[in-house]
């Protein structure tokens, strides 16, 4: 899988708001997951560090559960910058989503030194939350299904 992704809708979110351990840019330690849109559906490519393994071979469960949350609250953020006539890169910022729910099966155990590539449909269920279904694949196996019910950030989420 050589696929990368170019541009990413976490880019455009502003500094104070970069900060997720899984997805924000300006967090050093983080894992830096990127959204795109491919299609009509989204897409992330990661490949888990050495240090996330859960037994010699295979990854830990919550960095695949991580991948899915991020991946999910990015997909919805498109969907809406999108529903607001933009698109990633255009100079506007995004709408931001925090998580209202999160369901993942582990399907098969996921092989470490691959690139993961997480795949999102975007479901709009209210104005303010949409559901985004996700598989996590390995190669040409899906190693792991999630929901993600992701919710437009309160205005207050950020006032200290």
């Amino acid at each position: 899988m050589e696929e990368k992704v170019t541009k990413a809708i976490q880019d455009d979110y502003p500094e104070e708001f970069a900060w997720c351990y899984g997805c924000g840019r300006m967090n050093e330690d983080g894992h830096h997951f990127r959204t795109a849109l491919d299609g009509e559906q989204t897409i992330t490519i990661y490949t888990p560090e050495s240090e996330h393994t859960a037994i010699p071979g295979f990854v830990y469960g919550g960095v695949i559960a991580s991948l899915i949350d991020c991946h999910g609250t990015g997909s919805a953020a498109i969907a809406l910058h999108r529903k607001n006539g933009h698109e990633i890169g255009d100079g506007t910022e995004p709408p931001r989503f925090v998580t209202g729910s999160l369901k993942v099966d582990f399907l098969r155990p996921t092989p470490q030194g691959t690139p993961l590539k997480a795949i999102g449909s975007v479901e709009e269920i209210h104005p303010k939350k949409f559901k985004v279904d996700v598989e996590v694949w390995a190669a040409d196996e899906c190693c792991a299904k999630g929901e993600v019910i992701a919710v437009v950030m309160p205005a207050n989420f950020m006032k200290k």
